[in-house]
């Protein structure tokens, strides 16, 4: 596990993130004392699959929206 301070975290977050995507833990530290851990999501979470089953369930249930849309996407750019 990798440690960094919370300003380091900050300035280099998106190195982080990257670092974190490749299966690194990264603890954040304050003032010597642990505050934060990043770490990579379980993406097989039974958890996680079970609340996308339940939105797509629920997204199913809802009726299409008929916004009868007569404009195009350039129309709204048009000067």
């Amino acid at each position: 596990m990798k440690t960094v301070t919370a300003s380091d975290a900050n300035r280099h977050f998106s190195k982080i993130l990257r670092e974190v995507q490749t299966g690194e833990t990264v603890l954040v530290t304050s003032r010597g004392r642990a505050v934060a851990r990043i770490e990579p999501v379980d993406r097989t979470s039974k958890e996680q699959e079970a609340a996308k089953q339940e939105l797509l369930e629920y997204l199913r249930s809802r009726p299409l929206q008929n916004l009868n849309i007569s404009w195009t996407r350039d129309e709204l750019y048009d000067d």
